[in-house]
C-alpha cells in the first residue's frame, strides 16, 4: 500500500495505522471491561466520519468508554450534560460583547473539539438536539450568519437511556437518520463485571485515565492514513446489489412503516468497506455486510405498533431480512 503524507510532513503507512488503531482495544481495555463491539463501532464511525449514538442502562460506562477513546487517540474531547433548559447556543457558541473593545466576539461552545460526547441526548427539546444537526452533517456551525468550520477529525458520541421515558424527548427520525451507527451497550457478563469490582477495590479511579495507564497509542495522522486505504477498499457490484437488497427490503416489510432510505444504504456501504480494512482485506465480502448491518440499520427503520406489541424488534426484522436475502457468491 502506499504510504499517506499529514499536515506535518509525517509518512503514515497505512499497515502501521491499521495496527496503531487494533491497538486502541488492549489501550482501552486499561479502563473498559468487556466492550470490544462498542470500541470497535466507534473505530468504524472515526474511519467513515460518522456519528455514534450509544444506548445502554445507567452505569455501564458509555461516558467512560468514550473518554478513553479519546486519550487513547490523543483526541480533544469535551462532554455535554444534555438538560430540558439546555439552549443551542451552550453547545455551538454565541456572541459575547466586549466591554473593554465594545465589539461583539465569538465565543465557541463545546461542540468545537474533536470527539463531543453528548450525555442523555434525549433529555433536551428538539430545538436544542436540532442544533447539532448542522454540526453533524456540514462539520460547521452557522452563528449570526457567520459559518464557522469544527475540527478534524469530528466525531459526536452521543447516549441515551432506553429504560427511563419521564421527562425525555425523543429523536426524531431526521436526526436519528444523522447517525451512521447506533451500538447498544449491554450489561456486563458474570465475570466482566467481577473484573470491573477488582479493579475498583484496588484503588481503579474512573476520572484518572492517566493513573490506569491509558496511553496514545493512534492519532490523527493514522486516521487520516486509515482513511485513505479505506476509500481504496474495493467494492464488486455485486455486494453494491446485496446491500441494496437487503435495504429494500426493509421498506416492504410488513412490521415496519418506515425502511431503510438510500442515505442509509450508503451509510452500510461505508462502515462494511471500513470494516473489512480494519480485518486485514482491500475487498467487501457479504459477512462484511452482515456483520455491521445492525449497527447501521437499527435506528433507521420504524416499526408498527402492532408489530412492537407482537414483541417484534428492529433488530429481529433485520436479522430475519439478513437470512432470507440472496447472498452473492
Amino acid at each position: 500500500m502506499d504510504p499517506t503524507t499529514d499536515n506535518a510532513g509525517t509518512t503514515r503507512n497505512p499497515d502501521a495505522a491499521r495496527a496503531s488503531l487494533e491497538a486502541l482495544r488492549a489501550e482501552i481495555a486499561k479502563a473498559v471491561v468487556g466492550q470490544d463491539p462498542a470500541v470497535t463501532g466507534l473505530v468504524v464511525a472515526l474511519l467513515c466520519r460518522g456519528h455514534v449514538l450509544l444506548e445502554g442502562v445507567p452505569g455501564v460506562a458509555k461516558t467512560l468508554l468514550v473518554r478513553t477513546l479519546a486519550s487513547a487517540l490523543e483526541l480533544d474531547t469535551k462532554r455535554v450534560q444534555f438538560t430540558p433548559d439546555l439552549m443551542p447556543s451552550d453547545i455551538t457558541g454565541s456572541l459575547v460583547y466586549d466591554t473593554r473593545t465594545a465589539e461583539f466576539s465569538f465565543q465557541p461552545g463545546p461542540v468545537f473539539t474533536n470527539l463531543l460526547l453528548a450525555d442523555e441526548i434525549n433529555r433536551t427539546p428538539p430545538k436544542t438536539q436540532s442544533s447539532l444537526l448542522e454540526a453533524m452533517e456540514e462539520r460547521q456551525v452557522t452563528v449570526d450568519g457567520t459559518p464557522r468550520p469544527l475540527p478534524e477529525p469530528f466525531l459526536v458520541a452521543a447516549t441515551q437511556n432506553p429504560v427511563e421515558y419521564e421527562g425525555t424527548y425523543p429523536l426524531p427520525e431526521a436526526q436519528l437518520d444523522r447517525f451512521l451507527l447506533k451500538l447498544t451497550i449491554p450489561l456486563p457478563s458474570r465475570q466482566d463485571e467481577i473484573d470491573v469490582l477488582t479493579r475498583h477495590a484496588s484503588g481503579f479511579n474512573p476520572r484518572d485515565l492517566r493513573a490506569a495507564g491509558v496511553r496514545p497509542v493512534a492519532g490523527p495522522a493514522d486516521l487520516e492514513a486509515a482513511r485513505a486505504a479505506v476509500a481504496k477498499t474495493s467494492i464488486s457490484p455485486e455486494i453494491t446489489a446485496y446491500v441494496v437488497d437487503i435495504c429494500r427490503a426493509t421498506r416492504e416489510s410488513p412490521s415496519l412503516t418506515l425502511g431503510v432510505s438510500p442515505r442509509g444504504a450508503t451509510a452500510l456501504l461505508a462502515t462494511s468497506r471500513a470494516w473489512a480494512w480494519l480485518t486485514g482485506r482491500d475487498y467487501v465480502i457479504p459477512d462484511d455486510v452482515k456483520a455491521l448491518a445492525l449497527p447501521t440499520l437499527r435506528h433507521r427503520i420504524q416499526l408498527r405498533p402492532e408489530a412492537e406489541m407482537e414483541g417484534v424488534t428492529a433488530d429481529s426484522v433485520i436479522n430475519a431480512i439478513l437470512a432470507h436475502a440472496p447472498v452473492p457468491r
